[in-house]
């Protein structure tokens, strides 16, 4: 287990979990109000541009892309664009996130990968056709769209992609602040909440099973708590895949489709592995093929891992509906 600080490594690209952009969420959450607030007052003088010299549009090479942007997407969502010089679609789509970043002034920025010269990001991304959008943000990927799109609806893909990245991780932007390019400017200390320093301490251990119990603790004294919520769902969800031998999961999986504890385990070792469709789907299946308790535990399991990815996430919203048809 990776430390707080632990950025996303190579065989982390395609991952849905980071526990560590779930303890930054909660430790942010004070900077997000405080930047509404100064939004607000920035929008009724008529707005702020981003920091001088601050880049919005970056080209980002492999040796170039652990700064530019995983370390970067702590403060800011970070639109990767994977483009190629003898890509048509392209070039229609390139300008629009290029005029867009500029736009939006600091609330995004936009990182340009030539997949002809980063072939081992592409590969790492899982990039099969371009142009192909994604985003990280506080270190996890958020797959936005592939092939052209116009003004428009790139535009409401990144509303929702701000609107996300500062609800649940608190991540604000770059608006009003000030620093030289290329240097990222200094955030305003946050004070941690102390409901939440076992966890924290835990999951610095390495001791998933005592951050279980810690946010446990947590949510049995204050059982709204989101932050808890979301870190309890994705502490149990990596517990449970950490003694896991892939290799013999696939197989036990392939053997039996309706062995549930099989098809949960499988599941749970395709949403680590940034799989999240395929984790759903499979869990829906063996709902359809199941009857009385073992139904019931692949539905328990399935909405667990929703609580993983998000109530809002498009992919969350289309298994609900397909568990609903199969149920009803």
């Amino acid at each position: 287990m990776q430390s707080r600080n632990s950025r996303l490594n190579n065989s982390a690209l395609r991952g849905a979990v980071d526990l560590a952009a779930v303890k930054a969420a909660g430790e942010a959450a004070q900077k997000a109000e405080q930047a509404r607030a100064e939004r607000a007052r920035q929008a009724e003088a008529g707005g702020t541009p981003a920091p001088a010299g601050y880049r919005l549009v970056l080209d980002v090479t492999e040796e170039t892309f652990e700064d530019e942007v995983v370390q970067r997407s702590s403060e800011v969502p970070v639109v990767v664009d994977f483009w190629a010089e003898w890509c048509g679609p392209c070039k229609q789509l390139s300008p629009i996130l290029e005029r867009l970043a500029e736009e939006y002034a600091g609330r995004i920025v936009l990182a340009k990968i030539d997949v002809d010269g980063n072939q081992l990001l592409a590969q790492q991304f899982g990039i099969q056709s371009i142009p192909a959008v994604m985003a990280v943000v506080a270190g996890q990927l958020v797959p936005l769209f592939q092939g052209a799109e116009n003004e428009a609806n790139v535009r409401k893909v990144l509303d929702q992609l701000i609107a996300v990245a500062e609800q649940r991780f608190g991540i604000v932007g770059l608006q009003g602040a000030s620093g030289a390019e290329g240097e990222a400017p200094a955030a305003p200390a946050v004070p941690a909440d102390p409901a939440l320093e076992a966890a924290h301490d835990a999951l610095d251990r390495g001791d998933l099973g005592g951050a279980v119990q810690a946010y446990k603790n947590v949510l049995a004294e204050r059982p709204g708590h989101a932050e808890a919520k979301l870190g309890l769902a994705q502490a149990e969800l990596l517990h449970r895949v950490e003694s896991l031998d892939p290799q013999q999961v696939r197989a036990d999986a392939a053997a039996g489709p309706k062995d549930v504890p099989a098809q949960l385990r499988a599941a749970d070792l395709d949403l680590v592995g940034g799989h999240v469709e395929d984790a759903f789907g499979r869990l829906v299946d063996t709902v359809a093929k199941t009857f009385g308790d073992d139904r019931d535990t692949a539905r328990v399991r399935l909405l667990e891992l929703f609580e993983v990815i998000g109530p809002e996430d498009p992919r969350v919203i289309a298994a609900r509906g397909a568990l609903a048809r199969v149920l009803f």
